[in-house]
């Protein structure tokens, strides 16, 4: 008997479990360093300091606070609520609106995507930990690899100097044999390139010259990428009881390599300087009069928050009915926002120090986000003395940041599969994360071939603007004026207890008006300001940009189709279809019976959901 019934069990579940099914957290802590591992990660590191960088420093943070109140808490919360709420993923939540099913399914595409280029930032960081290994670390020289433009320092190309009593223009090799000096603010500088943005060019990536030339797979990127996929795989294959104990050190350790990194990089000469232009006097307060930067701001927030991934829904999913999913939210987002802060503060050093180094403006070092981390970051640590302990606790650092993200992106994945074919994951949990792991390590080749960088860039500048900002403004738009925004609020109350009036002012104001208007007019504007995506210098050729637009097609293009059937599926006139796929499923409340309540006592036992799928392409839509 006890061996029968634990067959039907599923590894996510225990004894102790509320959901015998489904499975709960062990205890809230898993749940907590989970959801903050999964919004806590690489963009934090090297995405936030570079767009405070890029726009106006300290000054970026006052539009990043604004799009937090209004835009990514308001939206954390709900799926939160959401995934709490029903103990489903992302696709199966919307029972609570089919018409819009397709909105998970283009969440959970989404995250797919991501998580095939997201692991390929983590086989860089693997590649330089190795790296880290040496006595002499190999990007702190222009060694055997170098060209004749890698330089540590500024190499004078010309300048004006005093001959014979007149003012004449020659190159600095004929000044320096003819004991000659420069006049001051007449010097020319021959463009070179540091050691470590060689390095990472042509030795970590080998780089080509654009998309057209895919060239070769990089065979020790590609071994990297599957021993990240081996760590994410293990962690996994117990679901969130094996990846809910890992992230007690993935999730905690990197703040102790943060602190170390902030006191180093305090101590150093010209910190002060990078973290002025981070936060202080330098910081160009006009830059919030450009849209570009309230758009910037607002896909941080999603790209950090992980809002509209689909990650929070699955997440939450498997939290106990009587959670206080409010108080998670409001923990989980000012602690992401303040870690972003925080490592702001440990980059910003390094970088016043490199400026300080190189003798020039803190806003002058890097050129991209990518450069942050492993050229501008890696040169000011290989300054440093002990260079190799520094070097490695940094990419450890960000291997953990990027691996608690990747766990609670797969579990995505895993969760929605697990709620389409149930019984199969009941089984099969360990074959079925395993066989994820290994296609998307497969698609990943595309991304360490020496054109790599490339497809990294371009999946991240299609599916990881837009895409979500379509899925964020959809979301909200269904649950809060189709669905009901005070419908909504009751079932929440069911879970956290009613609450006054005055408690919900704030989240009604943003769900029925400013958060919907928000993300609608950041997304108008960025399609409406399209340009052709670039890597540094580098120009997209037609065809990639196509292959980015056709990415993002593909990834909301579910949403019209799964709409479509669903109404075609249904009974009556043309106005009468569309009124039913408006209201929620049969099957649609709270998992378990004992929290109906009389609110929903009246609905169908999602344990016989199978009598109301529909079949697609994509696998089963209730």
């Amino acid at each position: 008997k006890d061996f029968s019934l634990s067959t039907e069990k599923d590894a996510h579940a225990s004894g102790s479990d509320e959901n015998q099914e489904r499975g709960n957290w062990a205890n809230k802590s898993d749940y907590l360093l989970s959801m903050v591992g999964y919004a806590v990660g690489l963009g934090n590191v090297w995405r936030f300091p570079y767009l405070t960088y890029q726009n106006g420093g300290g000054a970026f943070l006052i539009p990043y606070t604004v799009m937090l109140a209004l835009a990514g808490l308001p939206l954390f919360f709900m799926e939160c609520s959401l995934g709490q709420f029903a103990s489903l993923g992302p696709i199966s939540v919307w029972r609570i609106l089919p018409l819009f099913q397709g909105v998970g399914i283009t969440m959970v595409i989404i995250s797919t995507f991501v998580s095939i280029y997201y692991n390929v930032i983590i086989a860089y960081a693997l590649y330089y930990l190795f790296a880290s290994f040496q006595k002499v670390l190999p990007w702190s020289d222009c060694f055997s690899w170098a060209d004749e433009l890698c330089s540590k320092t500024k190499i004078v190309s010309d300048c004006n100097t005093t001959f014979n009593g007149e003012i004449i223009r020659a190159n600095y090799s004929y000044i320096t044999s003819n004991n000659l000096t420069c006049i001051n603010d007449t010097i020319n500088y021959k463009p070179v390139q540091f050691p470590s943005e060689q390095y990472w060019n042509k030795v970590a990536l080998q780089r080509s010259s654009g998309l057209d030339e895919t060239g070769h797979i990089v065979w020790y990127l590609a071994l990297c990428l599957l021993l990240s996929w081996i760590i994410v795989g293990a962690a996994l294959f117990k679901g969130i009881k094996s990846s809910g104990k890992v992230v007690y050190f993935t999730a905690l350790f990197p703040y102790v390599i943060l602190l170390i990194l902030l006191v180093r990089g305090a101590t150093l000469e010209g910190a002060r300087d990078g973290i002025e232009y981070y936060i202080g006097k330098q910081s160009n307060i006009t830059k919030l009069m450009e849209a570009e930067v309230w758009k910037d701001a607002a896909t941080q927030i999603f790209y950090s928050l992980s809002v509209a991934w689909g990650g929070l829904v699955a997440l939450s999913s498997y939290n106990k009915f009587h959670n206080n999913c409010y108080s998670d939210a409001i923990i989980v987002c000012v602690t992401n926002c303040l870690t972003s802060v925080f490592a702001g503060f440990a980059i910003f050093s390094i970088l016043g120090h490199m400026a300080f180094v190189l003798e020039r403006p803190v806003s002058e070092v890097v050129d991209s986000g990518f450069d942050l981390a492993f050229v501008a970051y890696p040169e000011a640590l290989s300054k440093l003395p002990v260079a190799p302990l520094w070097s490695f606790l940094f990419f450890f650092m960000l291997l953990l940041l990027g691996l608690d993200s990747q766990f609670a992106t797969i579990e995505t994945l895993t969760t929605t599969i697990q709620d389409i074919y149930p019984k199969v994951m009941k089984k099969l949990r360990i074959p079925v994360t395993l066989g994820v792991c290994i296609l998307l390590f497969f698609l990943g080749l595309v991304c360490v071939t020496q054109a790599g960088i490339y497809w990294v860039n371009l999946i991240d500048h299609f599916c990881a603007g837009w895409g979500i900002l379509i899925a964020a403004v959809l979301e909200i738009i269904g649950v809060i004026y189709i669905y009901g925004g005070n419908r909504f609020i009751e079932d929440i109350e069911m879970m956290i207890g009613k609450k006054k009036c005055f408690f919900w002012l704030w989240w009604r104001l943003c769900w029925f008006f400013i958060t919907p208007v928000l993300l609608t007019a950041i997304l108008v504007w960025s399609l409406v300001t399209f340009s052709t995506p670039t890597y540094g210098s580098v120009l997209y050729p037609t065809w990639g940009t196509a292959v980015g637009w056709c990415m993002i097609i593909f990834c909301v293009i579910w949403i019209p189709i799964v709409a479509i059937l669903k109404i075609v599926r249904a009974e009556g006139n043309l106005c009468q279809r569309i009124a039913s796929c408006c209201r929620p499923a049969a099957t649609w409340g709270p998992y378990l019976e004992c929290h109906r309540g009389e609110r929903y006592s009246h609905i169908v036992d999602p344990k016989k959901e199978k009598e109301h799928e529909i079949p697609t392409v994509s696998g089963f839509v209730y």
